[in-house]
């Protein structure tokens, strides 16, 4: 068997190992960094509204009298009751209800 020769040179020499070039391949070149932002501005993901969430609803006031009770040691924190609720909130994240 013939011995394999690596890094002879010519066309077909294998390239040095490297960071990977991570450009799109395209028809022509980009010129110059400022070219390059408006091409990405121009092909950003437009979003629709109706599937935007919105913020979420939160009472803050109620978030202030529980912050307040855990404060004052008032809020009775039961971990079967915890742990209930956490596989409740699993089981129904998975049957999709």
């Amino acid at each position: 068997m013939p011995p394999i020769e690596i890094g002879h040179g010519g066309p077909h020499a294998p390239r040095a190992v490297g960071t990977a070039d991570a450009r799109p391949v395209t028809g022509r070149a980009v010129a110059s960094d400022t070219a390059r932002s408006h091409a990405a501005e121009q092909s950003a993901v437009v979003r629709s509204a109706a599937l935007d969430p919105g913020a979420a609803p939160i009472d803050h006031e109620r978030v202030a009298q529980i912050r307040k009770a855990i404060e004052d040691n008032r809020y009775p924190v039961l971990p079967m009751k915890v742990s209930d609720a956490m596989i409740a909130a699993g089981f129904l994240l998975r049957s999709g209800k």
